[in-house]
């Protein structure tokens, strides 16, 4: 007999009293529980169905980076001699070896971030779950830390602002994320640590050389730790604290990191310390989902950057990309709501989800084109999302023209998909297969997956009924194709589906 959710609760809890893994000289504590630090032990990680039912997810990739209205990346390129960047702040703010990214924190407001108004909104888009920035490669943290000074209680907005953000999630009923890119941090921040090579502030060192805001900027790299990851094991053990302090505080179903899992042992013990606490704080029911950028194998989600995969994955997934940049920048295009959809449906129908960054202005507030798209995303939803939620892959993810080069499973291919009239994607649900066309056909949609004479049509099929449409449709099945005949009016949206019903 199985033993319940409370009773295995108990028992993880009294096998595993503590669990350490070592550095040279160090112990790292995780919290107890049924994981250990090693691929062996996170084989027993089951997907929670929240996550798999889930599909969508918005993300606030927010922070002090956006008060420059430059995008990405501004902390780091700020530093960088000659750049853009470079010079509008020498131009704006003044010359980094004294006014310099800490003097850009300050100006972070937020006077205008109403987060119950944007929860209230990012769920009646359709989202399911919500998840915050924790911390960019900024080393700027949007929690209430006790042990890191550069934060938003005591900084720049002077409130917590990932606390906010999740009880206004929780209020809407939406699960609750973090998405953590400290790992990069130590590296990525080492050109604070320079000095102009040229002109009238040759050789004067950048604020970053400065021992006062070290805790800020990191010390100066050894020679040829130069990676996306440092190989620095104080380096390691200080990201491995602060995301424990993350995750122990705040409970969050999901926690995204910006590269691999980090650091290898160090990395393990991050995971296992997480899993052990969601499975603690839920008693024995877990919600925990890790994401990073790499394949899983079952041990976590894998995640994929502005990327979508080419097959059905054995695994659930996750696609992470913004609607535009990924921090406020004047003047930039944003993606339109029929290409966030088609990203969405061709992702779930290959068993995966799709989390976008909304872009906010540094002051908080969405821009007037985005929430036209986040309202015509929510009208479509409505209208399909019965084919979306809850759904799970059907034999194949679906149709692509003939002749279409397949773009394989990477990050950064999502600008190379182009969706068409005769891409089809399927998913399924109980009895009923849905259909989707990514785009409005000229004439009548076939789908040859559901022709008489295909060998994945199995089932006789009963009816046939476009989604947020009353009008009955007409379609027949011969043998190379089902055929559904066009109606006199497409709705008011480009993407297109069918719930089937088979007999």
């Amino acid at each position: 007999m199985r033993n319940s959710p409370l009773k295995e609760f108990i028992l993880a809890i009294l096998l595993v009293a503590s669990s350490a893994t070592s550095l040279p000289g160090q112990q790292l504590p995780v919290n107890p529980g049924p994981y250990r630090s090693s691929d062996s032990s996170f084989k027993q990680y089951r997907y929670p169905l929240w996550f798999r039912d889930a599909k969508f997810g918005i993300w606030a990739h927010w922070g002090p980076q956006a008060v420059p209205r430059r995008g990405d990346w501004y902390a780091r390129k700020l530093y960088q001699e000659g750049s853009s960047d470079y010079t509008d702040h020498l131009d704006r703010y003044g010359h980094p070896s004294t006014y310099g990214y800490k003097d850009i924190i300050p100006l972070w407001k937020a006077e205008r971030w109403d987060p119950e108004k944007l929860m209230s909104l990012y769920k009646k888009t359709g989202a399911r779950y919500f998840v915050s920035m924790g911390s960019h490669h900024d080393n700027f943290f949007l929690w209430n830390s006790k042990i890191h000074r550069w934060n938003a209680v005591n900084m720049g907005p002077h409130k917590d602002v990932l606390g906010i953000w999740q009880r206004a999630a929780k209020k809407e009923g939406l699960y609750f994320g973090v998405s953590e890119h400290l790992g990069a941090s130590f590296t990525w921040f080492q050109t604070a640590h320079g000095a102009d090579t040229a002109g009238q502030f040759k050789g004067i060192p950048y604020d970053g050389n400065d021992p006062q805001y070290q805790d800020l900027y990191h010390t100066r790299a050894a020679p040829g730790d130069t990676g996306w990851l440092t190989t620095n094991p104080d380096w390691m053990k200080e990201w491995y604290n602060d995301i424990k302090e993350l995750v122990d505080n705040y409970h969050p179903d999901l926690l995204y990191s910006d590269s691999k899992l980090p650091f290898d042992q160090v990395g393990r013990s991050m995971l296992a310390n997480f899993y052990n606490g969601n499975y603690n704080y839920h008693q024995g029911n877990p919600t925990a989902v890790y994401t990073c950028k790499e394949a899983s194998d079952g041990e976590w989600v894998q995640d994929l950057e502005r990327g979508v995969q080419d097959s059905i994955s054995l695994y659930p997934w996750q696609t992470d990309t913004s609607i535009g940049d990924w921090f406020y920048s004047t003047g930039q295009k944003y993606k339109s709501a029929a290409e966030i959809i088609q990203m969405l449906v061709d992702i779930v129908s290959k068993n995966g989800n799709l989390l976008i960054n909304i872009v906010q202005t540094p002051e908080g507030d969405l821009e007037p084109d985005i929430l036209k798209t986040l309202e015509e995303i929510g009208k479509w939803i409505a209208a399909n999302g019965e084919g979306i939620f809850g759904t799970r892959p059907w034999s194949v993810f679906g149709e692509v023209p003939d002749q279409t080069q397949i773009i394989k499973a990477s990050n950064f291919n999502e600008d190379k998909m182009q969706y068409t009239a005769k891409d089809i994607r399927f998913t399924t649900k109980g009895n009923n297969l849905y259909a989707y066309c990514l785009n409005i056909p000229p004439a009548d949609i076939r789908i040859k997956s559901l022709g008489l004479k295909s060998t994945l049509n199995t089932k006789k099929i009963r009816s046939i009924h476009m989604l947020g449409v009353d009008e009955e449709m007409t379609w027949k099945q011969e043998d190379d194709a089902l055929i559904i005949k066009k109606p006199a009016h497409w709705p008011d949206w480009q993407v297109l589906g069918f719930r089937i019903l088979y007999q």
